[in-house]
């Protein structure tokens, strides 16, 4: 029981460390680097659908237990601090405000993106 408590707060605290990093991208004061790479974690974890979907067996799970947590510890390293004590400072009003989670149609356009060009290099591929 006591495992399931201490993955649950893992949990909540990344989901409110990505919300940090989300109004840290909005900041005029942060950095080009951290930006595109917040945003780049921003998108998809808030994307309606996953590179790897979930119902595939065990690699559809890592995506999520693994790419989103190390992307967003990354980021949060390189943020710098001022940026990173006003995002967060946002980020407990967000919490407070009990408003819902932002959407972010920017990851469903990446994910897509990807999968297409997967799809037409495959193609090639057999193609030839």
């Amino acid at each position: 029981m006591l495992a399931f408590k201490k993955i649950q707060q893992y949990l909540t605290q990344l989901k409110h460390d990505v919300l940090v990093l989300w109004f840290a991208l909005r900041s005029p004061n942060t950095p080009t680097i951290p930006k595109i790479l917040a945003f780049l974690a921003v998108a998809y974890a808030f994307s309606p659908i996953d590179l790897i979907p979930d119902f595939i067996p065990i690699l559809g799970y890592l995506d999520d237990l693994i790419l989103i947590p190390f992307m967003v510890f990354l980021i949060l390293k390189i943020m710098p601090n001022p940026v990173l004590q006003a995002a967060r400072l946002q980020t407990i009003e967000w919490l407070h405000s009990n408003k819902t989670k932002p959407k972010n149609r920017y990851g469903l356009l990446i994910i897509f993106s990807i999968w297409f060009l997967l799809g037409w290099l495959l193609f090639e591929y057999l193609r030839t």
